[in-house]
């Protein structure tokens, strides 16, 4: 049976941020995911995944100046060093919180901009994320998202992730497959899941095309489900969605899945 993750970044929405785990605890999540964790305290952080039982399934690096619309800097030429000080502030946080996955975004790109350059410049900085990450056991993920939510992003297909993965050839290395970036670019969810799920290292949900919870819009889950079991795929999948009201009010499509770990 699936295993799903509440994502606090988009979900519990209705309290502050740290109070959260103890919202997505109580509606019977065992895990959690969110974008970033560095405003606050690695073991404040901690505490509160272990005062509600909760296991901490992946954030991202650093992305850059988020609040000015950056989007990730690893395929970003001159911002090399930066890129790896920012892994070794997720590394530092990710060994208090006890995470073994590490979302690393790629950035914006123009489209004047040489994709070979940039290309590049991500598959060195990925090559130095995974070194510095495999010591500590931690696996890094790279994930495709759609030009639509995102113009401009550099990685939009799961094919070109997989091609980068297969090239760097480092064992930490894993795509993550988010079903609502894959079905907006390209669809056949069920197909890709097959083609690449020796290479995938998280799944990630939300209904298409309003990113609202997943017993809407055009996607059948349930048989996602079913496919995604089938497959053996054993990690956690992000609930990476935006509540149509109230989260919890929301949550009636997670009652066969309720406290499932």
């Amino acid at each position: 049976m699936p295993r799903f993750a509440a994502n606090l970044s988009l979900m519990y929405n209705e309290v502050p941020f740290l109070e959260r785990f103890a919202a997505a605890a109580k509606d019977g999540f065992k895990a959690v995911e969110y974008l970033f964790p560095y405003d606050f305290a690695a073991p404040e952080i901690k505490a509160r995944l272990d005062a509600h039982g909760l296991v901490q399934a992946l954030f991202n690096a650093p992305p850059g100046d988020w609040a000015s619309g950056e989007r990730g800097i690893a395929a970003l030429p001159g911002r090399e060093d930066e890129f790896e000080r920012g892994i070794e502030t997720a590394l530092e946080y990710a060994a208090v919180i006890g995470n073994k996955k590490l979302h690393v975004m790629a950035g914006l790109v123009s489209a004047n901009d040489d994709r070979v350059r940039h290309r590049d410049v991500y598959l060195r900085n990925l090559e130095h994320a995974t070194k510095a990450a495999r010591s500590a056991g931690i696996t890094i993920l790279i994930e495709p998202i759609n030009t639509r939510d995102m113009p401009g992003y550099f990685l939009n297909r799961q094919d070109e992730g997989q091609a980068i993965r297969r090239e760097l050839d480092a064992t930490n290395l894993l795509v993550q497959f988010d079903c609502y970036h894959c079905q907006i670019m390209e669809g056949d969810l069920a197909v890709k899941l097959k083609r690449d799920i020796g290479g995938i290292g998280h799944i990630q949900i939300a209904g298409v095309p309003e990113r609202h919870e997943p017993d809407t819009g055009e996607i059948n889950y349930p048989y996602v489900f079913e496919c995604i079991d089938a497959l053996g795929y054993d990690g956690w999948i992000g609930c990476e969605y935006r509540p149509r009201a109230g989260t919890s009010e929301g949550l009636r499509w997670f009652a066969p899945y309720r406290g499932h770990a």
